[in-house]
C-alpha cells in the first residue's frame, strides 16, 4: 500500500465515524471494531496488503503506544467528578492495587503450569495483560466532566492508575528471566520498583498538578486580556511530569493520571472560591496592578485542553488498532493464546474484582459489569514493546507476542460488542 492509499483510507475511516453512521449504532459497532475489522482485512491473515512487525519495529510502536496511552490517561484524570476523598475512590483504588496483583498471580499461575513460560516470563505476560485499557474503553469511560454514573467512574478511575501499578510486575517478571528469585532481588524490587516509584509518582503528579493550577491562576490575574493556549498548557503538563518521573525512576502513567486530576480539582477548588457573593476570596491578595475588576475565574485548562486532546486520543487509536491488525497472521490463533483468553475474561477478571472489592460495600450488580468489563488494549501493547526493547530474548518475545495480540483482539471483539448493550441495561 503507497501513501496515496493510506491517507484515502485513514480520511474515509475518520469521515465515517464522525457520520455516526446507523449502522453503526444499530450493530453495537464501536469505532475500535471498525478499525480492527479494516485492519485485519488488509493485513496478512486476509488481503495481505501490508504486514507490520512488531518485533523489528519494536521501539517505534512502544512510543507510539506510550503516547497514546499519555493521552488517555490524561483526558480520564481530567474528567474525574469527585476530588480525593476515601470513601469516593476506595472501590478503585482496590481494584488497581489488590485486583491488579491478584490479575497477575492467576495469569502468571495460568501462563508458568498451563503454557509452561519460565516463572519471570509469566510474570511479565501477567503484567502485560493484567491492566485495563484506558484507550479502546472509550465506551465505559466517564464521558464528560461531571459525569457521575458510577459504573463509568470505577472503570475509568482503575483504568487510569492501574496502567501504573503493573509496571512494578512488569519490571519484576524481567529481573525473574535474567536472575534467579532471591531475598534480596524481592527485597529491592519492593522497595524500588513498588514502594519508592509509586509514592513519588503519586507526590509528582499531585504537585505539579496543583503548582500549574496556581501559575494559570495568578497569570490570568495580573493579564487577564490575554488568552492562554490551554493545549500547550495541558501537553507541557504531560511531558514536564512524565519527564520528571523518568528521571526519578517513578511511575509516569500513574504520575500523568494523578496531576490530571490534581489540576482539575485545584481549578474547581479556585473557581468556588472566586463564586459572587463570597468574601473569602482568596483572589484577593493578589490585586489586579492596573485596577481593573479581577476576572470571574473557571477550571480554564482542564476544560479548554480537552477538546484537542480527545481528538489526538482517537486519531492514535485508530493508528494503533489498524497496526494491530497488521500484526496477525491465520496461524497468531493458536489454543494457548485463545485458552489464555478465555481465562483471563471468564475466570481471573471477575475474582480478581471480587476478592478486590470483598468488604467494600459494592453493590453487588456494579461489582459483576465491572468485573467483565476489564478490556485489554494499548496499555498491553506498551508494556510488550517495552519489554521487548528492554532485551527480552527473541523466542519468549515471538511468544508473548502472540498471546497478547490474540487477547487483546479477542477483548476488542467481545468487550466491543457487548458494552453497548449491557450499559444500556445498567442505565434501565
Amino acid at each position: 500500500m503507497n501513501i496515496a492509499i493510506w491517507f484515502v483510507l485513514i480520511g474515509s475511516l475518520l469521515i465515517m465515524i464522525g457520520l455516526r453512521l446507523s449502522i453503526l449504532q444499530r450493530f453495537h459497532l464501536t469505532p475500535t471494531l471498525v478499525y480492527l475489522a479494516v485492519g485485519i482485512a488488509l493485513g496478512p491473515t486476509v488481503f495481505g496488503a501490508f504486514h507490520f512487525n512488531p518485533l523489528k519495529q519494536a521501539h517505534f510502536l512502544e512510543v507510539l503506544a506510550e503516547v497514546a496511552v499519555l493521552l488517555s490517561l490524561f483526558i480520564a484524570g481530567m474528567k474525574m467528578p469527585v476530588p480525593f476523598l476515601w470513601q469516593e475512590w476506595k472501590a478503585p483504588i482496590r481494584l488497581a492495587f489488590v485486583s491488579m496483583t491478584i490479575s497477575v498471580a492467576l495469569t502468571a499461575a495460568f501462563g508458568y503450569y498451563v503454557l509452561g513460560l519460565p516463572l519471570g516470563g509469566a510474570i511479565l505476560l501477567g503484567a502485560i495483560l493484567a491492566p485495563t485499557d484506558p484507550v479502546l474503553a472509550t465506551e465505559v469511560q466517564v464521558r464528560h466532566v461531571g459525569d457521575k454514573d458510577p459504573l463509568r467512574f470505577t472503570l475509568t478511575s482503575e483504568a487510569g492508575m492501574n496502567d501504573g501499578s503493573a509496571f512494578p510486575f512488569v519490571m519484576l517478571g524481567l529481573a525473574l528471566i535474567s536472575t534467579p528469585a532471591s531475598f534480596e532481588l524481592m527485597g529491592t524490587w519492593a522497595l524500588k520498583d513498588v514502594l519508592w516509584s509509586t509514592l513519588a509518582a503519586l507526590f509528582v503528579g499531585l504537585v505539579m498538578g496543583h503548582v500549574l493550577a496556581q501559575v494559570v491562576q495568578k497569570q490570568r490575574i495580573l493579564d487577564s486580556e490575554r488568552p492562554l493556549l490551554d493545549d500547550f498548557l495541558g501537553l507541557g503538563l504531560i511531558g514536564v511530569v512524565y519527564g520528571m518521573c523518568l528521571a526519578l525512576d517513578a511511575w509516569g502513567f500513574l504520575a500523568v493520571f494523578v496531576a490530571a486530576i490534581s489540576l482539575r480539582q485545584s481549578e474547581l477548588r479556585q473557581a468556588g472560591k472566586n463564586a459572587p457573593g463570597d468574601t473569602a476570596d482568596p483572589l484577593s491578595v493578589f490585586p489586579d496592578p492596573r485596577g481593573r475588576p479581577q476576572p470571574q475565574l473557571s477550571p480554564q485548562v482542564s476544560d479548554g485542553s480537552l477538546i484537542f486532546k480527545e481528538s489526538l486520543e482517537r486519531v492514535s487509536e485508530l493508528a494503533l488498532v489498524l497496526l494491530l491488525g497488521g500484526m496477525l497472521f491465520l496461524d497468531s490463533w493458536s489454543f494457548r493464546a485463545i485458552g489464555l483468553a478465555l481465562f483471563l475474561f471468564l475466570v481471573v477478571r471477575p475474582v480478581s474484582v471480587f476478592l478486590g472489592l470483598l468488604g467494600s460495600g459494592t453493590p453487588l450488580r456494579l461489582q459483576m459489569l465491572v468485573g467483565w468489563f476489564g478490556v485489554r488494549g494499548i496499555g498491553s501493547i506498551y508494556y510488550l514493546m517495552f519489554a521487548i526493547v528492554f532485551g527480552l530474548p527473541e523466542e519468549l518475545s515471538v511468544e508473548l507476542i502472540h498471546i497478547t495480540l490474540v487477547v487483546i483482539v479477542l477483548s476488542i471483539i467481545v468487550h466491543g460488542l457487548t458494552v453497548r448493550p449491557m450499559i444500556l441495561k445498567w442505565w434501565s
